[in-house]
């Protein structure tokens, strides 16, 4: 098999292969992404892909289109919270927006796990711990009706025999704490030390001389009984994602992935591993090899290691995540203030622009978008920082290119890894005005997406389920195209129907590389 690289300053024969009358309805593109091409050009297309977590405040058709329009790529729903029912309801909406206006946002589902939680506060949407008050965590199942004053219900039936006096209980990585004063049978007293609020089904971790108690761990399943009805609703919505919460090993993914493919009709549901306990990053390589993409949840990671350590395990998780080409999302709490306010503080602000900085595939919102009473405007100020500091980036480090390491695992991968690295150091090279990629699968769109470019990059597939899952991808705009494995007649194709819709003009510069030709093309479009 030969590799070959095609440069040419001429273009290829200019041929119209599509009616006028049919040219709009033969390449799906999003309007957003459309308007951004035609208004700002190639330059300022936003690389960082955004996800939202719909709630109550998000759920309805109109404001998930605004989420859409405002630049959501990734709908996430959170089976911790809301019922089947609920959700179904949710993934149907964003297949009808996606299908009624062209968008390609894929669904993400996240899956409980097995952590210890509180309960649903009889109905409350949260309740205030003040300074110095006594609550009741218990095993109880009581009635709402018959519930004491400041009891808390916990999902774990093991936790008053793990507890002991004078631990220390963190609610949500340590909004709020609690000391350990007393245990009577189910019930375990304890003493507010930090108030604040306490929100449904908030995560639950206790301490013990200033060391986080991990046997309450060792018994708990990474993929509940819960969760693995949630999966199987999961399959049969056909969503694109499954984010699997506390992963402790690639085991648990493997045998994951191999549930899926049994059941799912196409058998290609991308999963996602959340990072997010000592566990998972001590065997952080061999779970995100095993995985399709990984979550940074800060939020739970936050309260099994020391918070001086979050930064730096943030940068190592991006780190790894690029090396093995697998898309990594950055969550929790990056615009938390905008719950509760229209503008964020100045450190969320500086915590996002790491992110972006660091190259992240994408930036997640949660209560943010999901009950917060400015999830429109906290979108929009993760795309207005993002397309700032992407513009900064590319203005400081200018053609900066990252050794990375060969990840492939045949000769025929090794070939296609080749031409994508020098696609993208050819075009920060030659600063052209974008890379075209035609593939099937999505691989090499992947592979130069891992590159990070300073152009963005037009990835061509023929399956819409491919289509979606390339929108959590750093730098792919993704569209759906019926092509050939005539590489000519393709860019022809895409030349006539991009241009017609003001995508792109003659004269700019565009690097074509395709899974099913070795080659890398060079040429203006004519």
């Amino acid at each position: 098999m030969s590799t070959m690289i095609a440069l040419s300053a001429l273009t290829p024969d200019y041929v119209e292969t599509t009616k006028p009358g049919s040219i709009l309805s033969s390449i799906d593109v999003d309007s957003v992404t459309e308007a951004e091409l035609k208004e700002n050009g190639f330059r300022s297309t936003r690389r960082t892909k955004l996800v939202c977590t719909i709630g109550p405040a998000t759920c309805g058709f109109e404001q998930l289109e605004g989420l859409a329009v405002g630049g959501m790529n990734v709908a996430r729903i959170n089976m911790c919270h809301g019922t089947r029912e609920w959700h179904k309801g949710v993934i149907d909406k964003v297949r009808r927006l996606n299908e009624e206006k062209g968008y390609a946002v894929a669904i993400m589902m996240d899956t409980e796990g097995s952590e210890i939680h509180m309960g649903d506060l009889g109905g409350a949407s949260s309740a205030k711990a003040e300074d110095g008050e006594v609550w009741t965590f218990s095993v109880r199942a009581y009635d709402d009706t018959l519930r004491p004053e400041r009891c808390i219900t916990v999902n774990y039936d093991g936790f008053a025999e793990d507890v002991k006096v004078g631990d220390e209980l963190l609610v949500d990585g340590g909004m709020v704490r609690f000391e350990v004063i007393e245990k009577i049978g189910p019930d375990v007293k304890c003493l507010c030390t930090d108030p604040g609020l306490l929100l449904p089904r908030a995560n639950l971790t206790f301490w013990r001389d200033g060391s986080l108690v991990r046997e309450r761990n060792a018994m708990l399943p990474t993929i509940s009984s819960k969760d693995w009805l949630d999966i199987d609703f999961g399959i049969a919505e056909g969503v694109d994602f499954i984010a699997v919460s506390f992963v402790k090993s690639a085991e648990v993914i493997n045998h994951l992935k191999s549930y899926i493919k049994a059941r799912s009709r196409d058998g290609d549901i991308a999963v996602i591993s959340k990072i997010e306990s000592i566990d998972s990053l001590k065997n952080l390589e061999e779970i995100i090899l095993a995985s399709d993409g990984a979550m940074v949840a800060r939020g739970d990671l936050g309260a099994q290691i020391p918070l001086e350590q979050v930064p730096l395990a943030q940068q190592k998780i991006v780190e790894v995540c690029r090396q093995l080409n697998k898309p990594v999302i950055v969550a929790s709490q990056l615009l938390e203030s905008m719950i509760e306010y229209p503008t964020p503080t100045r450190a969320e602000v500086a915590d996002v622009s790491e992110a972006v900085r660091q190259q992240a595939d994408a930036l997640m919102l949660s209560g943010e978008s999901a009950m917060g009473q400015f999830p429109d405007k906290a979108l929009t100020v993760l795309r207005s920082v993002s397309l700032r500091i992407e513009k900064w980036w590319r203005e400081e480090k200018r053609h900066e290119v990252i050794d990375l390491p060969d990840i492939a695992s045949s000769f025929s991968d090794s070939i296609s890894e080749e031409i994508c690295n020098s696609a993208a150091k050819m075009a920060n090279n030659l600063e052209v005005d974008a890379l075209f990629v035609y593939t099937k699968n999505g691989h090499m769109a992947s592979l130069l997406s891992r590159g990070r470019p300073d152009c963005p990059i037009f990835a061509f597939t023929t399956d819409t389920l491919v289509r979606r899952r390339l929108n959590l991808q750093w730098g792919l705009i993704p569209f759906r195209l019926d092509f050939s494995d005539d590489m000519e007649t393709n860019l022809n194709k895409t030349f006539s129907l991009l241009k017609a819709r003001g995508m792109i003009k003659s004269g700019d510069l565009v690097i074509a590389v395709s899974d099913m030709l070795q080659s890398i093309q060079v040429m203006n479009v004519p």
